[in-house]
C-alpha cells in the first residue's frame, strides 16, 4: 500500500509549490501589515491574527520574483513551526492536492549548493512539477539570514570616538 501525500498546492510567480497539509495552521486574506525596521527586504512585517502577533514572508521576494503584484488572489499561508506562527505571502493558494509517494522525487543535489535547501522533493501531478518545500529549513534559512544580518550591524557597527575635552585651565 502506497501512501499519498496531501498538499497544499499555491502559487509563486508562473510556479506551483506546495506545503504537507499538516505544517499548514490556515490560509488568510492578506490584512493590514505593520512594517517592522530594519528587516530584510523580503520580510514585509507583522500581523495581528486573532490576538497572536504573525511575522510575515513575502516568498514571492523570497523566490527572486521580478515582477510582484498585488491583487485579491494573495493570501497568507500561516504556518507553525516551533511553536510560532509564521505568514508567507502567496500569489494564490490553488489547490489541495493528493500526491501518491512513488510520484515523489527527492531534490536535485544542485538544489543544496544554491541555498535551496528548503526544496524536500518535486511531486509529478497531472502532468506538471510541484516543487516541494519544507517549512522548517525554509524558516529556519529566513531566520538565520536575519540573525546573521543583526549579527553583522552590532559587530560591525562604528562607535564615535568620546569628544576630546579642551581643557581652558592655565589657557588663555
Amino acid at each position: 500500500m502506497t501512501r499519498d501525500l496531501h498538499i497544499v498546492g499555491f502559487q509563486v510567480g508562473r510556479e506551483t509549490y506546495g506545503v504537507p497539509i499538516t505544517s499548514l495552521h490556515e490560509i488568510v486574506r492578506v490584512p493590514e501589515i505593520t512594517s517592522v525596521p530594519d528587516a530584510p527586504d523580503y520580510m514585509e512585517g507583522v500581523i495581528n491574527l486573532r490576538g497572536r502577533i504573525v511575522s510575515v514572508i513575502d516568498l514571492r521576494k523570497r523566490f527572486g520574483e521580478k515582477e510582484i503584484r498585488t491583487n485579491r488572489q494573495n493570501r497568507i499561508l500561516v504556518v507553525e513551526h516551533n511553536g510560532r506562527l509564521s505568514g508567507l505571502i502567496v500569489d494564490s493558494a490553488t489547490e489541495v492536492l493528493k500526491i501518491p509517494a512513488a510520484d515523489v522525487e527527492a531534490s536535485p543535489a544542485g538544489f543544496e549548493e544554491g541555498n535551496l535547501n528548503c526544496v524536500s522533493g518535486l511531486g509529478k501531478y497531472g502532468g506538471r512539477l510541484i516543487v516541494l518545500l519544507e517549512m522548517a529549513k525554509l524558516l529556519e534559512f529566513s531566520r538565520s539570514i536575519r540573525g546573521n544580518r543583526e549579527k553583522e550591524s552590532n559587530g560591525s557597527s562604528l562607535t564615535p570616538e568620546p569628544a576630546k575635552q579642551a581643557t581652558a585651565a592655565g589657557k588663555p
